[in-house]
């Protein structure tokens, strides 16, 4: 009986190797976001390549500060949006699509999250960052 009840425990930990994968993953992420926080960037990404900043800043003041990031970066606007929770702004780089979104959490604080496509599968995170960066240094928060 004992045989079947260690083929039985090693089945299930065959079965369960699969799904440990993505906690490698979470523990690069979670040092990631250590590391950023050691160096001092104040930049989250998640997974896919998306990079999020909120600001103590209102709204309108940080699309302007990202407007002038862009323009010193020689990003392009495309186009200017209003959103259901704020504004958005897409704009083009040789071959990369960025779509930067603005989401006011209140009069005085205001969520950016920035994605800088490149192809249909690639997102460029390093873009994504400096876009956020480049609008602390125009607000003078860094």
């Amino acid at each position: 009986m004992k045989p079947q009840k260690t083929r039985l425990s090693l089945f299930f930990v065959v079965c369960l190797l699969p799904l440990l994968n993505g906690c490698a993953a979470i523990g690069l992420t979670l040092f990631g976001v250590g590391a950023g926080v050691a160096t001092g960037t104040s930049v989250s990404y998640t997974l896919d390549g998306i990079a999020y900043r909120t600001f103590t800043v209102p709204l309108p003041k940080v699309e302007n500060a990202t407007r002038t990031a862009l323009n010193q970066m020689g990003i392009k606007v495309d186009a200017t949006a209003k959103t259901e929770q704020g504004k958005a702004i897409s704009a083009t780089a040789n071959d990369r699509q960025i779509e930067i979104e603005f989401e006011a959490v209140s009069s005085k604080t205001t969520r950016m999250r920035t994605v800088a496509k490149q192809g249909i599968f690639f997102k460029d995170r390093a873009t994504a960052g400096e876009i956020i960066m480049q609008t602390e240094k125009v607000l003078g928060l860094s």
